[in-house]
């Protein structure tokens, strides 16, 4: 139970969910997904 209390915190974070719907389709560095979601290095990395 524990396991899916985590994975929907962490799919609640509207940023994380979109990195991680982008990278479903296909594979980006961070300096793509900096530029496709309009923000900086360290906010992108730390998700």
């Amino acid at each position: 139970m524990r396991k899916f209390v985590n994975i929907f915190k962490a799919l609640a974070d509207e940023t994380r969910f979109r990195v991680l719907k982008l990278l479903q389709q296909r594979e980006l560095c961070v300096c793509e997904l900096m530029q496709v979601l309009g923000m900086s290095q360290p906010r992108i990395s730390r998700h």
